[in-house]
């Protein structure tokens, strides 16, 4: 499975052609700053825990366990509940499970979410972010209707990034790590690499079904509507090479 993948080649260098420094991506960093701060301040960072009347094992699952349900997606519940469940998958978005969910998670929307944020414009880069989210979790949620799995974290959002990146910066180069190579940090093609990562998922997704894990279909759905959703919206025409700006008409 992909394990990371590491700084992507030509974020500093998108804007270095003419001397022009790309905007600094301050939606994507806005973005990781709210769900790190939403994870610090909820049970699961289990850091409020004493505060929080939290301290004992059985207390504190059973505050995660409420937390999630109130702030997560509950297919069951989203189709089935009251009507303050339809805003579950926005808020869905900023919460995490543990510390390697959100830490990865963020990993990905740092490598991948400032060239597509600088590309897309701060406005439309923050709607479509949403966007893709949201449905992608309605789309596991109707997969799996009678479903009282909990889904949180923003995988779907950045599934989305991760797909209109592919669309806009096929040519682009990531620094990744391969379990079945030792772990060593190889330079590959950013399309390269998210195929293979698109891969992974749709075989997790059919493989998972409905058991309990990793959301995977609401990774393929996101991942599939940020490329479609990029292809739509920009065409062949503004396609941008690594290490060269967007150009500006």
């Amino acid at each position: 499975m992909l394990g990371k993948a590491g700084k992507a080649a030509g974020t500093a260098a998108q804007g270095a052609h003419d001397g022009i420094r790309p905007p600094v991506p301050l939606v994507t960093y806005a973005l990781i700053g709210a769900c790190c701060a939403v994870f610090l301040l909820g049970p699961a960072a289990e850091l409020t825990a004493p505060l929080a009347g939290h301290g004992s094992g059985s207390n504190l699952l059973a505050a995660q366990t409420a937390y999630f349900e109130r702030w997560g997606v509950v297919p069951e519940k989203l189709w089935h509940g009251p009507p303050a469940e339809l805003i579950t998958p926005l808020t869905a978005l900023f919460v995490h499970g543990n510390w390697l969910h959100l830490l990865g998670n963020m990993l990905f929307l740092y490598v991948f979410g400032a060239m597509a944020e600088n590309r897309m414009g701060r406005g439309p880069f923050v709607l479509f972010y949403l966007a893709a989210g949201v449905l992608a979790l309605l789309g596991y949620a109707a997969a799996h209707a009678a479903s009282d799995r909990t889904l949180v974290g923003a995988s779907g959002a950045i599934s989305g990034v991760l797909g209109a990146f592919l669309y806009l910066f096929p040519r682009a180069r990531v620094t990744s790590l391969f379990p079945f190579l030792f772990f060593l940090p190889l330079r590959f093609p950013a399309w390269a690499v998210l195929l293979f990562w698109f891969g992974l998922q749709w075989v997790a997704a059919r493989a998972a079904g409905d058991r309990p894990g990793v959301a995977y279909l609401a990774h393929v759905v996101g991942f599939a509507l940020g490329f479609l959703y990029a292809w739509a919206r920009y065409g062949r025409a503004t396609r941008v090479k690594a290490g060269l700006p967007p150009d500006p008409r």
